[in-house]
Order: structure tokens, then sequence, then C-alpha cells
């Protein structure tokens, strides 16, 4: 089996798989984070078909969704992967990626690098940010039925990892715990100059946001 025909099956297996997620965590989130994968890709030396299986299987299985288990996700691309005949190095290489792709609060330490992985990570924090970040964040928010906003619950940054995953903290509190900061930690040159864009929407939003909320507007 070619590596188009591969992708193809994976593409497939993607959109039946996640057909009933959340819609932050859905095929159109693995669809624009694809895509914006093989853009970055580009402008840098990496392998395109690790990049492409690794930007399709990043959220096979959020652990979000799965109360809080991150071994999901690649036993189930691992075994995929295995059925199409994939060689191993290119399977164990893209389980890496699903692995080390979360933000985790921001301090966990990356126990894996590659270039495919910074590509990957781009995309899908580029995802995170900007007109479409902002929707995605309320979107979850209203999933998990957190408050818009509260300005008595201040936000808490250089969270754990435990602290993050466990977090209630109100929606707007997600722009300073994580949104926020992931214009500094893009690794790509393509990937920075997007989140530049992208950064600067969520600041005038922010300040929008905070005029109507104490009535200036």
């Amino acid at each position: 089996m070619n590596s188009q025909t591969i992708i193809e099956e994976t593409i497939a297996f993607v959109k039946k798989t996640l057909q009933n997620a959340e819609s932050g965590h859905d095929w159109f989130h693995i669809e624009r984070v694809y895509k914006n994968s093989l853009l970055i890709s580009k402008s840098e030396s990496v392998d395109t078909f690790i990049v492409s299986l690794g930007a399709l299987l990043h959220d096979i299985a959020d652990s979000k969704f799965h109360n809080g288990d991150e071994t999901i996700g690649p036993k189930i691309a691992r075994e995929f992967l295995f059925k199409q005949n994939v060689d191993s190095k290119v399977i164990e290489h893209v389980v890496n990626i699903i692995e080390n792709i979360s933000f985790k609060g921001g301090n966990e330490k990356q126990k894996f690098s590659s270039p495919e992985l910074n590509v990957v990570k781009d995309a899908d924090r580029l995802d995170a940010i900007g007109a479409i970040g902002i929707a995605r964040t309320f979107n979850y928010g209203g999933f998990k039925n957190r408050a818009i906003y509260n300005p008595e619950i201040r936000p808490k940054l250089n969270m754990t990892k435990a602290e993050y995953k466990a977090s209630t903290a109100p929606t707007i509190n997600h722009f300073y715990e994580k949104l926020l900061l992931l214009k500094d930690r893009m690794n790509t040159r393509t990937g920075k100059e997007l989140a530049k864009k992208r950064h600067q929407f969520m600041l005038l939003y922010l300040d929008q946001f905070y005029k109507e909320w104490d009535g200036e507007l």
C-alpha cells in the first residue's frame, strides 16, 4: 500500500471514529490541523508522510474525553497503522508525536523531539488560538458547564500537569493559562508568523469582552 493510499485510509478511519466527537475536537479540527501541518511543512525539512499521519491521528482519542487516560490514543493509532502495514519506525514516530503533542499546563518536560513533532504541534496550537481558538474554547467550556467569567477567580499560571487537567476554572481564565502563552512557544517559522496574527486577535477580543462586561460599550 503506497503512502497516499494509507493517508486516504487514515482520513476515512478518523472521520468514522470521531463522527460523534465534541465539535472542538472533531474531524473538522483534525482537518484544520492536517492542512496547517502541510502548510508549515513547506518551509521545514520534514517527512511529510509522518507529519500527515501524526496530524490525522493526534486526537484520535483525546484523554479529556477518556477519563484522563493518555494511553488510549497512542494504542488506537498504533493498532490502526499496524493493520495498514506501515513501517514500524514510522509507527513509533507517529505514536511519539501523539504522546508529546499536548500542552499539559505548559510545564511538562518533553520526552521526545523531532522536526515532525514541531510541525504538528504548531499546527495543533494554531487551531487553539485566533477566531477558531476562541470558538473552540467557549464550546468546550459549555460542554463542561463552566462559567464564562468570574472576576473573583483569578487565572492560575504555571500549573502542574495534574492541576491543569483538573482545572474547572471559568473559560476566560483559559486564555491566560494557555492560549496567550502559545505564541511564544511555537517552533517553526511559519507557525510563529501565523501565531502573531491570531494572538493579536485574541487580545482585541479580550479588550472588547471586558468593556462589555463592565458596561463601557
